[in-house]
């Protein structure tokens, strides 16, 4: 027969396990009104699924552009990335590109397709086989001279803009709107004839005859109500 002292030292022993098992459960899970309950895993953010980005997909398919779609997703403070996709291949390598907007993927990619590459072709005897940018996606507010403008969000908050910087040739060329925008002869007939193709296609486009925040890129965005061509 076992001894009190045995059977009160093992019945101890039994509710000490059990103790600790319920605390290692308790880790992973919630107490809600006397019940034990598994907290939800992480909801992933939602990849775009509007009938507007699935005709644009379409658009860049139909292209043969290589994408990536990228999860909706809101960050605050007025920045969000939704319907957006990353640009995995246009047909020229292209640095620097983060989010943006499908309409303007579609956009940008058609114009290095259709204006960049010709106009390299017509005006300097050379192909591009690079595009440099500054990038796409940014959390802040409008650039102007003086520096950002409190309150208005700029069109990168949104994946909806993109800043070009350069070009770089086969010939081993670089092209940059810093250095050659005010430069004479094919150099600067090749800027002016791709600026002015992007005025055909982005609703927003500024250079370096905009105002001093811009006397390095283009910048080019999908907002407005089109035809703002500086």
């Amino acid at each position: 027969m076992i001894g009190w002292e045995t059977a009160h030292r093992q019945g101890t022993i039994a509710m000490l396990v059990a103790m600790a098992s319920l605390a290692a459960c308790a880790d992973h899970s919630v107490v809600r009104q006397g019940r034990v309950a598994s907290r939800p895993p992480p909801r992933a953010a939602p990849l775009p699924s509007s009938q507007d980005f699935r005709m644009c997909a379409a658009r860049l398919e139909t292209a043969q552009v290589r994408y990536e779609a990228l999860p909706n997703r809101d960050n605050g403070n007025g920045c969000t990335i939704i319907d957006a996709v990353r640009l995995m291949d246009i047909g020229t390598p292209t640095a620097n590109l983060g989010p943006m907007t499908c309409p303007l993927a579609s956009t940008f990619a058609a114009w290095a397709r259709y204006a960049v590459r010709p106009a390299a072709r017509l005006y300097l005897q050379s192909e591009v086989v690079r595009i440099e940018t500054f990038g796409t996606y940014a959390c802040r507010d409008v650039r102007g001279t003086g520096g950002t403008i409190a309150g208005k969000r700029s069109e990168h908050a949104r994946a909806n803009a993109v800043d070009v910087s350069a070009f770089v040739l086969a010939d081993g060329r670089r092209i940059s709107v810093q250095n050659d925008w005010r430069a004479g002869g094919a150099v600067r007939r090749f800027l002016q004839a791709i600026h002015d193709s992007a005025c055909r296609r982005f609703p927003t486009v500024l250079s370096p005859d905009y105002n001093a925040a811009h006397h390095d890129h283009f910048h080019f965005d999908m907002g407005g109500r089109g035809g703002f061509c500086r």
